[in-house]
């Protein structure tokens, strides 16, 4: 009982005293994490509008994918990437793989399918809401995209906001394609489980502090933009 108050007074101090490894895992963490959901919505964002205002041969079978690939288990997308960016791999020639650039992709892959399928079902009721008053102006369902998107903007940020807490905590695939190697691939989730397994719980607890203040701070914004659309729409 002592050592772990102890864990957790050594912790907070990590923590008020900005520790320079502490900080630099956080940094790294945020770093790969935005830059995996702006791939992400780069992608997914008008793969998600494609599919709900599209039709084209084959789009039954792409919807079911994404929504597939959403439970995708990060394991199996770490492995495959693995395969993919090693040496022997096809893509190994650019030499990505146990760099961040990997990680990002990984966590990418993981996002990509879960604001793909937020933006499709956004988009797909907006379009039901306004398809007569869209039409009306002449507008064909996929010039109408750039509307519908901007108008679906609160739903669209949470669905950023979720893909962000998926890639924040994800761990098994970017391990994986990432190595953990220190000062150049360790982010918190996978310096929680190394320290966690050598024993040193001061690092581990500060960092597990931060993550959870980190959701707390996605649901935070989540709810805030929910209300502020709800009084939008009520004013």
């Amino acid at each position: 009982m002592n050592e772990m108050a102890a864990a957790g007074a050594r912790a907070l101090e990590l923590l008020i005293e900005l520790d320079p490894d502490l900080v630099e895992i956080v940094v790294r963490s945020l770093y790969v994490s935005l830059s995996a959901v702006a791939l992400a919505a780069v992608i997914g964002l008008p793969l998600g509008a494609l599919l709900a205002l599209a039709r084209f041969p084959g789009r039954r079978v792409v919807l079911v994918t994404v929504n597939a690939l959403m439970g995708l288990p990060p394991v199996v997308a770490g492995l495959v990437l693995y395969l993919l960016l090693s040496r022997s791999g096809p893509f190994g020639v650019f030499g990505l793989l146990f760099t961040p650039t990997a990680m990002i992709i990984a966590q990418a892959v993981l996002v990509t399918p879960i604001i793909a399928a937020l933006t499709r079902q956004t988009v797909q009721d907006l379009w039901t809401e306004y398809r007569e008053q869209l039409g009306s102006l002449g507008a064909t369902p996929l010039r109408a995209v750039p509307t519908l998107l901007w108008d679906g903007r609160v739903a669209l940020f949470t669905a950023l906001l979720a893909g962000f807490g998926r890639a924040s905590a994800e761990v098994g695939a970017v391990m994986i394609v990432g190595g953990n190697i220190d000062h150049v691939t360790r982010v918190m989730t996978t310096t929680i489980a190394l320290e966690t397994a050598r024993g040193d719980l001061p690092l581990a607890l500060a960092l597990g502090i931060v993550l959870l203040l980190m959701a707390l701070a996605v649901n935070i914004a989540a709810f805030l933009a929910q209300e502020r659309a709800a009084r939008s729409q009520n004013a």
